[in-house]
């Protein structure tokens, strides 16, 4: 008996170890019997049809490479294939769990037909590569469904969280501001509701972080607004923005040659904003925090150096990755914008390559840090607009 009739004529002992095996699994324990055989008649019903359509070499090599079949069958397969991630991942099932099944289907399969009254010919090697490639098919589109799946319940979370915050976010903000101005508290109540604005304004600045963080990680990657720039005034802003934050500290900037492109100017101040942040962290206390703009050709170059201990030689590989955080020499901060969640740099240079640029970090004691980031006056995107 051929492998698809042999499926076709045992699909029930073939549904039974299926159900024995998802009840194994944690989610499964206490599922019923038509929860547990979700969709798995329809994979192996379609996988078994699918095994018996006409398949062309141009087929076989697309399905050997992940992309699927073109037949009705094989849409039936994916279809049935995706239905089940998705009531797999409503049920509680990982995604290491959703491809247990499929292994343990695959050798269910296999064993019960090696064990029936089965003499071996010339098309057994044809019907296991027609068997694996239908299970790769199906396999390949559940986990490509479980995963777009999650992805799209975690933007939506994380979206609806950030959303949600704001508004009492701005709330606080709002209240703290008015309390004050209304002149009507003594000093000490005035600081007071002066750091629940400081504390209020950090949380709305790790969402952000948050949110864009989960962007770039799920493929959406940073969204830009581009349009013709300058560079220098938008650091002078910024500049003039810490000096007013934090009159104590000293701030440079030079500027040579022509500073102008085409970019997301909210994007760029978020790059300088944490460049300079990250540099008065981790800076000699007394010593200056420079910026530097140079243009170079199609290039312009922002350079943010800070004088002080060196950056641990093995901590510079991953400075940028997220959530990377290692103590500074004093012991008291860590790497990154003070009260981040170790996102900064990593946006950075999310933003800096959706720009078509480029960051790096040198770090000595001699030189002190600097960061340089290389902004196309032009970048890719343009043309695809």
């Amino acid at each position: 008996m051929r492998l698809a009739e042999f499926i076709v004529a045992n699909v029930e002992p073939i549904l039974v170890e299926w159900e024995r095996f998802a009840r194994s699994l944690s989610p499964g324990t206490d599922m019923d019997i038509v929860a547990l055989r979700d969709h798995a008649e329809e994979i192996l019903q379609a996988a078994a049809r699918d095994m018996l359509a006409p398949q062309s070499a141009d087929e076989q090599s697309a399905k050997s490479k992940g992309h699927g079949g073109t037949g009705t069958e094989s849409a039936h397969l994916d279809g049935a294939s995706k239905e089940h991630a998705i009531a797999r991942l409503v049920s509680g099932f990982n995604l290491i769990e959703v491809v247990s099944e499929y292994r343990a289907l695959r050798a269910s399969v296999l064993q019960l037909w090696a064990g029936s009254v089965h003499r071996a010919d010339e098309n057994d090697l044809q019907d296991l590569t027609r068997f694996n490639e239908s299970i790769d098919q199906s396999l390949g589109e559940a986990v490509r469904s479980y995963h777009d799946r999650l992805n799209d319940s975690r933007e939506l979370f994380l979206a609806t969280l950030g959303h949600d915050l704001r508004n009492p976010l701005t709330a606080i903000v709002v209240s703290a501001a008015l309390v004050t101005r209304a002149g009507q508290l003594d000093p000490e109540n005035t600081q007071i509701a002066s750091q629940i604005t400081d504390s209020a304004q950090v949380m709305s600045r790790m969402i952000d972080d948050l949110l864009d963080f989960t962007r770039a990680r799920l493929g959406g990657g940073i969204p830009l607004s581009l349009g013709a720039m300058d560079l220098e005034p938008l650091c002078r802003d910024v500049l003039a923005e810490f000096r007013a934050a934090r009159p104590e500290k000293r701030l440079r900037l030079e500027s040579a040659g022509d500073t102008r492109g085409e970019w997301d100017a909210d994007r760029l101040r978020q790059v300088v904003s944490n460049l300079i942040a990250n540099a008065l962290e981790h800076g000699e206390e007394g010593a200056s925090v420079d910026v530097s703009l140079t243009g170079e050709g199609s290039d312009v170059l922002c350079a943010v150096a800070n004088q002080g201990s060196p950056i641990p030689s093995d901590a510079l590989p991953t400075l940028f990755h997220p959530f990377v955080r290692g103590a500074s020499p004093s012991g008291r901060t860590q790497y990154g914008r003070l009260g981040s969640i170790g996102l900064g740099l990593y946006i950075v240079r999310e933003v800096v390559a959706a720009h078509d640029g480029s960051i790096s970090v040198t770090s000595s004691e001699s030189a002190g840090t600097v960061f340089t980031v290389r902004l196309p006056r032009r970048s890719s995107l343009h043309e695809h607009r």
